[in-house]
């Protein structure tokens, strides 16, 4: 079987030897503690002056206690107590009490203005019953309640007022330009950030765009030599096939000359074949001077004007020119100085020829 479980005031009104004396008790309680300008001890003392006459018989600190706590719910178990066990000239009796506590110091706080006719609904006092009661009680009229959601409450009521709103408007504005300043620097440390970053990527582009620029220019020279080798290499061979067929002419011409002259002097005598055969060996044509061999470095033909030669030494200096073969090993570009100075001493000599 589940244990009952009492409230504080429930428990209290248990104890109680009255519990009509224990409602009004609380009831009073509430509204001592809503009073202004009146310290602990004196709260207490006029709970004691008010309930001497009571019959509850427990101490005056659990009331006290529960009406600090505004359990509204005990507030109307007590009203619900009195509307019960009581008449109704004896709530307004209680009335009568609850507003001779509410205005001792002459003065009625708002908060127990608003106790006051909560009270009066609860026992089920109407509201013009209210106001003639308290008329007869204070000799003043009980007026509509303040509102204290209106600046015009704290305007009179508080001496402060305009002073606490200049300072929250100060506060105000010092949070703004500080949200401001914030907002600022973020927005000059995000512009850093992204102009720090367009710079590295601006360096890393400028990086790739030079590797690639150093990759092209290497890959051309590259292309550049190969294409060279290759042009001198089949230079080369054109020559010495040339040279080949040359010299191939030239035995064969020096063979069929033999053989006829053989034919024609086969009845001279010994002296006489000797005599041709010395005279044969002696029209071997010579070895080819000077000028045919400046002319074949120039891969020209004899009977050229200056013209033509500056134009070959133009495209065989830019074919061959040592500077082409600087990524080239040392051995490569001694020979390629080599083979310029051979274009330019041959270029040298036919110019003075030609003139």
């Amino acid at each position: 079987m589940p244990i009952a479980r009492f409230s504080p005031f429930e428990l209290l009104l248990l104890q109680s030897r009255s519990q009509v004396d224990t409602a009004k008790l609380l009831l009073l309680a509430w509204i001592l503690v809503h009073r202004q300008h009146v310290s602990e001890g004196q709260r207490r003392r006029r709970l004691a002056q008010v309930c001497a006459h009571f019959r509850h018989g427990h101490e005056l600190a659990p009331v006290m206690h529960i009406a600090r706590q505004r359990d509204l719910k005990a507030i109307q178990l007590a009203a619900e107590v009195i509307r019960k066990e009581c008449s109704e000239e004896h709530s307004l009796g209680v009335m009568h009490q609850a507003i001779t506590v509410a205005t001792d110091n002459g003065d009625l706080s708002l908060s127990n203005h608003y106790i006051l006719r909560f009270v009066a609904d609860l026992l089920n006092v109407l509201p013009t019953t209210l106001g003639t009661l308290f008329k007869e009680l204070t000799g003043r009229a009980l007026a509509l309640p303040e509102d204290p959601s209106r600046d015009a409450y704290w305007r009179v009521h508080d001496a402060d007022y305009y002073a606490q709103q200049a300072r929250k408007a100060e506060e105000a504005a010092r949070q703004a330009r500080e949200a401001q300043e914030e907002a600022e620097q973020q927005e000059k440390r995000r512009q850093e950030e992204e102009a720090q970053r367009a710079h590295s990527k601006a360096q890393e582009k400028a990086e790739r765009e030079r590797a690639r620029s150093d990759k092209s220019r290497n890959d051309k020279a590259r292309k550049d030599q190969a294409h060279n080798d290759k042009a001198r290499q089949q230079q080369e061979r054109a020559r010495r096939k040339e040279e080949r067929e040359r010299t191939k002419r030239q035995q064969q011409n020096s063979k069929s000359g033999s053989q006829k002259g053989s034919q024609q002097n086969s009845h001279q005598g010994y002296q006489n074949g000797y005599q041709h055969s010395h005279q044969q060996r002696s029209s071997t044509p010579p070895p080819p001077d000077r000028t045919t061999r400046a002319l074949a470095v120039l891969e020209l033909s004899p009977g050229v004007t200056q013209a033509e030669v500056r134009r070959a030494y133009r495209r065989m200096a830019q074919l061959h020119h040592p500077d082409r073969f600087y990524t080239q090993s040392e051995h490569q570009i001694a020979l390629a100085s080599a083979r310029f100075q051979r274009i330019k001493s041959a270029y040298d000599y036919l110019m003075q020829t030609y003139r």
